[in-house]
């Protein structure tokens, strides 16, 4: 079957706001069967599939399109409920299932959601397989009233995904005697992290773990780790645990109330990994937004850095290609294939967790890793028809302005793959050089019409 470009997907599955396209239930419905059929043609299916989702409204009439769908084309689905997305990956794995589905818009606000999609091996599709399934949208679906599939509930997804986390705490450790604050972001994670770091030991001081369906994300979570960081400092906990809407990110708040992104973590993790002689060829993956400070503080370890493109799939794809177990991105994602397939928020901040106690030292202590370099970031917004970096003065722009840093720093210009937005990020030693650069641009592409 001939490919076609993909229109629907994104770097990490299909996302849009809820009720319009392409997230409107009927389109929902339609990738379903499309994605069923490719999965029973393609991966000899036994019709087998399971859904998660985070808390937001929308993922009832989501999910209820999506079983539609899957069911029309003949699989059988298992519907898990509110679980942290590495869960799907691990349980279409576990329960032997063809096609995993989390319905999620990750960090994004209420309003939008998304589909993630899961082969049989608990890993996310290429883009290939991405685009196959959306060649399939025009087909004929040959649907046929003896092939239609049932769903059911599954009540215990959740606790077989805590009793997998909690094995990947070191069994000679307990959590005794640690105050952690965690924020769940109104989310996936609302329950299965407070549960599992409670069973673990841990005096645990929970936020972000009363969803209504409209606050997930808002002013919490990894993507607004500020409450977080005040709640560590008021209660004197030893250390905070922020995960966003789906739970495959983290940001870790040391007791000062210091904020750890994804860089630092991979770049601690390195270090203690490759120390322990677990670091596969002692190299780790990260994304081209990855800092630069971290590459050069890994290097001087004796750890070398790959990059791929954004998005944790991608970071995933380059490191099963490579032969590497560890890899992450800026904002969070964490992934150490010996545990899971994808980022997992929990399990990162559990290994953390395993450092701080082991070692003796505080949060703080282990945390100090590497100085950053000085990095802008900045995001536009731009109509959903609209493509402002086919616009030939702004392309020029971005020609000079990468040719003025070339050899002192970095600029990347990128669309979002998650949202119509124009991403900006530089990065070099002088801070007003790239601020200004960035500002520029900035104001350059909102002025695109």
């Amino acid at each position: 079957m001939k490919s076609k470009p993909r229109n629907y997907f994104g770097t990490d599955g299909v996302r849009g706001r809820a009720n319009s396209s392409p997230m409107t239930a009927e389109e929902v419905l339609r990738l379903g069967m499309s994605a069923g059929n490719w999965f029973r043609r393609e991966v000899g299916s036994s019709g087998r599939v399971v859904i998660g989702k985070d808390t937001r409204r929308s993922g009832y009439m989501i999910e209820n399109a999506l079983t539609a769908g899957l069911t029309a084309a003949g699989m059988n689905v298992l519907l898990l409920g509110p679980v942290p997305t590495p869960a799907v990956g691990l349980l279409t794995r576990s329960m032997r299932a063809d096609l995993g589905v989390m319905i999620s818009a990750s960090h994004n606000p209420y309003y939008d959601n998304g589909l993630k999609f899961f082969g049989p091996d608990g890993f996310k599709p290429s883009d290939k397989v991405e685009a196959e399934i959306e060649s399939g949208l025009s087909e004929p679906k040959n649907a046929r009233a003896e092939g239609i599939g049932k769903a059911k509930r599954i009540d215990d997804g959740l606790g077989r995904y805590v009793e997998y986390a909690k094995t990947t705490f070191p069994k000679n450790l307990r959590l005794d005697g640690i105050r952690i604050v965690v924020d769940c972001a109104n989310g996936a994670c609302y329950r299965a992290a407070p549960e599992v770091l409670w069973e673990l030991g841990a005096e645990v001081v929970p936020i972000g773990v009363s969803p209504n369906g409209y606050n997930i994300n808002e002013g919490c979570g990894s993507t607004a780790p500020g409450k977080a960081a005040s709640k560590v400092l008021e209660t004197r906990a030893d250390v905070g645990l922020c995960f966003d809407g789906d739970a495959d990110r983290i940001k870790v708040i040391d007791e000062t109330g210091n904020i750890m992104d994804g860089d630092q973590l991979l770049a601690l993790f390195a270090e203690n990994w490759k120390r322990r002689g677990r670091l596969s060829k002692n190299t780790v993956v990260a994304s081209i937004l990855s800092n630069m400070g971290m590459e050069t503080y890994l290097k001087t370890r004796g750890i070398d850095v790959k990059r791929a493109p954004v998005g944790d799939r991608y970071v995933v794809e380059e490191m099963r290609n490579g032969g590497f177990n560890l890899g992450g991105e800026q904002s969070g994602h964490i992934i150490m294939l010996d545990f899971s397939t994808a980022g997992d928020g929990l399990i990162a901040g559990l290994q953390f967790l395993a450092m701080l106690v082991e070692s003796g030292r505080s949060a703080s202590e282990l945390a100090a890793t590497f100085d950053p370099v000085p990095q802008v970031v900045a995001s536009v917004r731009f109509a959903k028809d609209a493509d402002p970096l086919k616009d030939e003065e702004i392309s020029s722009a971005i020609s000079k302005a990468e040719k003025s840093i070339a050899g002192r720093g970095r600029l990347l210009v990128r669309n979002s793959g998650t949202e119509p937005l124009v991403r900006i990020m530089a990065e070099g030693s002088d801070e007003k050089e790239i601020r200004t650069m960035v500002d520029s641009l900035e104001k350059l592409i909102a002025e695109h019409k």
